[in-house]
């Protein structure tokens, strides 16, 4: 689905306008393609910290080329900066030294990447400094421009070796989607990462199930698991059972027809997983509805109540679903649950005080579960903003422009930018990656 106002910006006067007048200029966000090399180019490395030395080897593992020499003169795909090693505010100014002199040698595209402890974990001069680096990495997410995105990932002590996919993730165009954002690696549970034998199919040999899989960002997420080798169980209700076994027959997947919130949909689940797949090692809650109207409107009507269904399908359900999957054991040592929110549970929004409320629960359950997961199992979330799918082309012309042009890349995401962050998450190389909840927005202007 094309992006209308991307392609008169795009042309010759639509970027004489644009220029001329101060528009929005949406550079195309490149994506990651099956096959293509994780980075397309040199990653400089610097800072001063406890993984300055082994970032290098941590690239190389990746296949990903990177320098400690960096030169003005030179072009760069991505910039990793090692700020562990700033423990008080006058050093802060090591962020101006090592990152004014390359920005304008940034290629199109390029990523940041900022590595911190986390606050919580130290004290006095070194936690203020190291909560500062919030602060530099958002605004720098909105002033890279370009398409380019800037994160921020807190490694706490201990897992310092657990970082690599995290990098292959926030420095691919994988994340081409993701912006402004703070990853913790290590702060619950795990701090060490599971193997993985080939970065190209991480998923190799694992299960995994997705809930409302049939079309949107659903599909997509089905799609890119199976790409990263995945066995993809699929879950939809009966009404898109065609849709549904179509695209599992053509991913060589497994499927499931039934309303998730059945009284026995999470006994018929577990059933399901433990019969057929021995179990399972991704469990992505995205099945979700909106039934949008202010609250004042919002009385039980003949169609149904739109705050019972809503919440009902976007958290209880998938609070019952994992709840029985964890009681009978059936998700996997070392295995992911992924939650899918909402920058609307963030932000809010006008007319879905419902939605909005299931999608805040959503993070409320990530928050609830990351401390009281055992045997190495993790629970993240993402929070999408503005993605273009065919529920957000049917919003009104000027509603849909200002939605799309309210973040720092100047356009709407698209569904693989939620499956890539989904893959990311349900990845074995990040299981000391929990109770993280990163948005997919562009780094949008509403919400933190």
């Amino acid at each position: 689905m094309s992006d209308r106002y991307q392609d008169f910006a795009s042309s010759q006067i639509g970027k004489f306008l644009v220029k001329n007048l101060g528009l929005p200029s949406p550079m195309r966000l490149e994506r990651y393609a099956a096959g293509s090399p994780l980075v397309d180019g040199t990653v400089a490395v610097g800072g001063r910290g406890r993984l300055a030395e082994s970032l290098p080897g941590i690239l190389e593992g990746l296949d990903i080329a990177s320098t400690t020499a960096t030169d003005a003169d030179a072009t760069y795909k991505g910039l990793v900066f090692d700020a562990t090693g700033l423990t008080s505010s006058d050093q802060l100014v090591a962020l101006r030294d090592f990152f004014t002199p390359l920005m304008r040698s940034l290629d199109t595209c390029p990523r940041v990447v900022v590595i911190g402890t986390p606050p919580e974990q130290v004290e006095g001069a070194e936690r203020v400094a190291q909560r500062a680096l919030e602060g530099f990495t958002r605004s720098l997410g909105k002033e890279i421009g370009r398409g380019g995105t800037v994160q921020l990932v807190y490694v706490a002590e201990g897992a310092e070796g657990a970082l690599a996919s995290t990098l292959a993730f926030l420095l691919s165009p994988k994340s081409a989607y993701v912006s402004g954002q703070v990853v913790r690696i290590g702060a619950h549970g795990t701090t060490v990462a599971g193997e993985v034998a080939d970065w190209t199919t991480p998923l190799a040999g694992k299960v995994a199930l997705v809930t409302g899989a049939s079309r949107g960002i659903g599909e997509q997420i089905a799609r890119v698991l199976h790409r990263d080798g995945a066995t993809v169980v699929g879950v939809d209700v009966p009404q898109a059972a065609s849709e549904l076994q179509s695209l599992m027959k053509e991913l060589d997947g497994d499927w499931l027809t039934l309303d998730i919130t059945g009284k026995d949909a999470p006994q018929r689940i577990a059933h399901h997983l433990k019969e057929k797949h021995g179990g399972v090692d991704v469990v992505v809650h995205n099945a979700g509805i909106t039934r949008d109207r202010k609250l004042a409107n919002m009385a039980p009507d003949s169609k149904g109540d739109r705050w019972e269904s809503v919440v009902a399908v976007n958290l209880t359900a998938p609070e019952r679903i994992t709840r029985e999957l964890l009681d009978q054991q059936v998700i996997n040592d070392n295995g992911s649950i992924i939650g899918v929110a909402s920058i609307a549970g963030i932000a809010g929004n006008v007319g879905q005080t419902n939605y909005a409320a299931s999608k805040a629960g959503v993070i409320g359950f990530v928050d609830s579960l990351a401390d009281e997961l055992d045997r190495g199992i993790t629970i993240n979330a993402v929070a999408p903003g503005f993605i273009i799918t065919q529920m957000t082309a049917a919003v009104p012309f000027a509603t849909r422009e200002v939605g799309q042009r309210l973040n720092a890349m100047s356009q709407g995401g698209l569904p693989v930018d939620v499956a890539e962050t989904i893959a990311w998450l349900g990845s074995p190389g990040s299981t000391a990656v929990n109770g993280n909840v990163v948005r997919v927005c562009g780094q949008m202007m509403l919400g933190a």
